[in-house]
């Protein structure tokens, strides 16, 4: 993937978006406003339904490929959860195996979701790149096709969100995104490009796993030895996607990182102010923007609530002050 998805292509991308969900909602809310010193709003991605964003990706991705592949009898992914479901959701309405690879010790509600929704679940490796490693191998041994975590038909089907951001919301000053893969932020990129130019567009790490912030930095792909937060496993990332390491690199401002204890502030601070929930990757861009309160001050500002799928456990220890 050598660009960014055109506006015309982010539309066409959409239009099979809404044959499976209605646009999110995106709130101002006033007391994250009074908390941060901006207006700021969240676009609820985790009101889809499958409580993340990557379900837009993967109903896109599955209708094209049975266009080009219409003998195609199942996929085969890796994930820590979120990309799972969408593609166990796309495969189903397809009427497709999905076989999901996923680490020892994955969350377990998005375990149990990932297999309501159809998915045959198969857990392999300590971390999401161990577990890709092994359903790249796997697939190609029976016949299945790889579906990856970072492609052009994902990225034009996640940019529908953004784009309902740019178009609900005209000139925001700044939109802080979290990153996995990557293709939420060039989705967001891609968006912007076409509908908000003059946004700034922040991409959050983890500081449990900064490849995409140490890519960055460093202008060229750069891989760590791990990738071990406790709370933002939508941010577990190792090893970058090198395509999308260079779109992010030409298009956002800057990529912060933020450790689990302000992750875990921020999903207090969004049940307390909006009554949602947010998994850790999901409240990665809040985290975010609490670290730059003093500039962006007096701004209109938007975070990316990418998803709200926490185990009930875990959220119970976020809230609690526990963790």
């Amino acid at each position: 993937m050598d660009r960014l998805p055109t506006l015309e292509e982010i539309e066409a991308a959409a239009a099979i978006v809404y044959r499976h969900l209605p646009p999110t909602p995106q709130y101002a809310w006033p007391l994250l406003a009074e908390a941060l010193g901006c207006r700021v709003w969240v676009k609820h991605e985790n009101h889809t339904p499958t409580g993340a964003f990557k379900v837009r990706g993967g109903v896109v991705y599955l209708e094209r490929l049975r266009q080009r592949l219409p003998a195609v009898r199942g996929v085969a992914t890796a994930t820590r959860g979120n990309h799972g479901q969408s593609v166990a959701f796309a495969a189903a309405a397809h009427g497709l195996e999905a076989r999901v690879y996923v680490p020892h010790g994955n969350s377990v509600e998005k375990n149990a979701a990932m297999r309501a929704f159809g998915a045959r679940l198969v857990e392999a490796g300590g971390d999401f790149q161990e577990a890709r490693e092994t359903a790249i191998a796997e697939a190609e041994r029976d016949g299945l096709h790889m579906l990856p975590s970072f492609h052009p038909d994902l990225v034009a089907g996640v940019a529908s969100y953004p784009a309902e951001l740019f178009r609900a919301v005209p000139d925001l000053d700044a939109v802080y995104v979290p990153v996995g893969l990557g293709s939420g932020l060039c989705a967001t990129l891609a968006a912007r490009d076409a509908l908000s130019p003059a946004t700034e567009v922040i991409g959050v790490v983890s500081t449990e796993a900064q490849a995409y912030r140490l890519s960055f930095e460093a202008g060229e792909p750069v891989s760590t030895n791990s990738a071990a937060t406790v709370l933002a496993d939508g941010m577990a990332c190792r090893v970058p996607e090198p395509d999308a390491v260079a779109l992010i690199n030409a298009g956002a401002a800057r990529i912060l990182a933020v450790g689990d204890g302000e992750v875990a502030e921020a999903m207090r601070s969004l049940y307390r102010a909006t009554h949602n929930l947010a998994e850790g990757a999901g409240a990665a861009a809040l985290a975010a923007l609490a670290q730059e309160r003093e500039r962006q001050r007096g701004r209109r500002v938007a975070v990316m609530l990418t998803g709200g799928n926490v185990d009930a456990e875990l959220f119970v220890r976020v809230l609690s002050g526990t963790l």
